[in-house]
């Protein structure tokens, strides 16, 4: 009989792979979630147990699973113009600014943890409407390949698409009945990437614009900052993060500089 209970040291070691990849932190309390979803790798690679996985993922950290354990633990949860008031920071304050800058010709965003695509998708559907002539570079990125799959694909069922205005939702979108495919359009100025935070040779760099929201709560202090580093690093002088609303740079770094705009805070990059 195959053996799919998750031994408490084979927690511990699974658990200091992920950190070490990824940057992720699982505490003990979200030792049933890991067993929960990595019992189906056992099914998929034909292993007896956890242990088994453990060899196998350890044995010269094999890339292949990595991504399927990537694919595996992190969360997903997003919809289009989710925490809108950002969007609203974004067109009316921020970008105008970027563009009267004098020799602006054009202003490169960044959506570093895309998921399935409604963020980076939202992005291009408001800047398409406010500034229709204006030319952006819109880069998407995920740890997760399944998910950057889903994203490129542009299918999207009600509960994804439950906070977009009615007039958005007639213009950008199809309803197939199952499910709403987005207009091919907006999905051809997304630029998808699989990119890990945790791992700083595939960083962009020259952004205008990053916005990694409800991501760093999934990191301890020590990856927050390496994280924040790198994105800082990646934005030019003068540009912008975005961070979730119920997240703060404050006890993380002080090389930004914190705005307010209509009650909203965002993070600019001085130097």
């Amino acid at each position: 009989m195959a053996e799919t209970v998750l031994r408490e040291e084979t927690f511990r070691r699974l658990r200091d792979i992920i950190y070490e990849e990824s940057g992720i932190f699982i505490p003990d309390t979200k030792k049933y979630l890991v067993e929960k979803k990595l019992s189906a790798r056992l099914g998929a690679r034909g292993l007896a147990g956890f242990e088994q996985y453990l060899e196998l993922l350890s044995a010269g950290r094999n890339a292949d699973e990595l991504a399927h354990l990537f694919d595996a633990i992190t969360t997903n949860e997003t919809s289009f113009f989710r925490e809108p008031e950002h969007f609203g920071v974004l067109v009316e304050n921020v970008l105008p600014e970027m563009l009267g800058r004098c020799g602006m010709k054009s202003v490169s965003l960044w959506s570093s943890a895309c998921s399935t695509g409604e963020e980076p998708y939202t992005m291009a559907i408001v800047l398409r409407e406010r500034f229709p002539s204006a030319r952006f570079n819109i880069y998407a990125s995920d740890i997760s390949s399944q998910t950057l799959d889903a994203a490129r694909r542009g299918l999207y069922n009600s509960y994804s698409i439950r906070n977009t205005p009615g007039p958005y939702l007639a213009k950008y979108f199809k309803n197939g009945g199952q499910s709403y495919e987005l207009d091919p359009g907006i999905r051809n100025t997304v630029r998808f990437m699989n990119i890990n935070l945790a791992d700083d040779r595939k960083f962009l760099n020259g952004m205008d614009v990053i916005f990694c929201r409800n991501v760093l709560i999934y990191f301890d202090t020590r990856s927050k900052r390496k994280v924040v580093s790198r994105l800082y690093n990646s934005l030019r002088p003068g540009g912008y993060l975005f961070i979730g609303k119920s997240e703060s740079l404050h006890d993380i770094t002080r090389a930004f500089k914190p705005l307010i705009f209509n009650k909203t805070l965002v993070y600019q990059r001085t130097t």
